[in-house]
């Protein structure tokens, strides 16, 4: 049986993207559970599990040098290099090439597909319960761990702010403005259905889950 877990370890996917992977998951399954209207969770959970498969190529792996071992960083440069050879060094792009490589159902191809946070206001005004949890679900996870959702919002405003200024990026501080106020307004939309409070979605509180959600199959 094909496991999420197999699947990363096929695809060389760095231990701290999986871990990311696995906690988005994980923030989705317990709102999922928690929800009061039938929803599609069996495609917001492998949505969630699989959505970052090609991040690498976009990744600055200078930033978290501890994320490199214990490979070590040439050991990840050789497969960034890999990933972009084969996807093209538009990660979104490879992220829904290799989630149907992998054979996932197309409504979670969909759902992987239209989340990412420039894409928050057209969420936020559509009528997809489960994109909103894909999406939200995402936004709660940092790089080392869940957060509050201002606090999720401002660290990514930080690192864009530093690879803007490396990378010689617009600024985009009007249109990120814009998006956090979406995503302020897609928490209270959401949790009108929800029976948990968002101060609920824990670390600790999802543990469980990511230990269950490494044996997830695809089908």
């Amino acid at each position: 049986m094909k496991t999420s877990q197999k699947v990363y370890t096929e695809y060389k996917i760095m231990p701290s993207l999986q871990l990311h992977q696995l906690r988005v998951a994980a923030v989705a399954k317990l709102i999922c559970d928690n929800f009061d209207q039938p929803l599609d969770e069996r495609n917001v959970v492998l949505a969630c599990l699989f959505h970052d498969m090609g991040n690498i190529i976009k990744s600055n792996l200078d930033i978290f040098p501890d994320f490199l071992e214990p490979k070590g960083r040439g050991h990840w440069e050789h497969i960034k290099e890999e990933f972009i050879s084969k996807y093209s060094k538009n990660h979104h792009d490879a992220n829904l090439s290799i989630a149907r490589e992998i054979g996932l159902p197309q409504r979670s191809v969909e759902l992987i597909g239209g989340t990412g946070f420039s894409k928050i206001e057209r969420i936020l005004a559509g009528d997809s319960k489960e994109q909103k949890i894909v999406q939200y679900a995402d936004l709660r996870v940092g790089p080392r761990g869940i957060l509050p959702l201002r606090d999720r919002v401002e660290e990514g405003r930080k690192r864009y702010a530093v690879r803007a200024k490396k990378e010689g990026l617009p600024n985009r501080d009007e249109v990120f403005d814009a998006s956090v106020r979406s995503a302020h307004e897609l928490e209270k939309q959401l949790f009108t259905f929800v029976r948990i409070i968002p101060s609920d979605i824990t670390d600790e509180a999802v543990a469980p889950h990511i230990e269950r959600l490494k044996a997830y199959p695809l089908a």
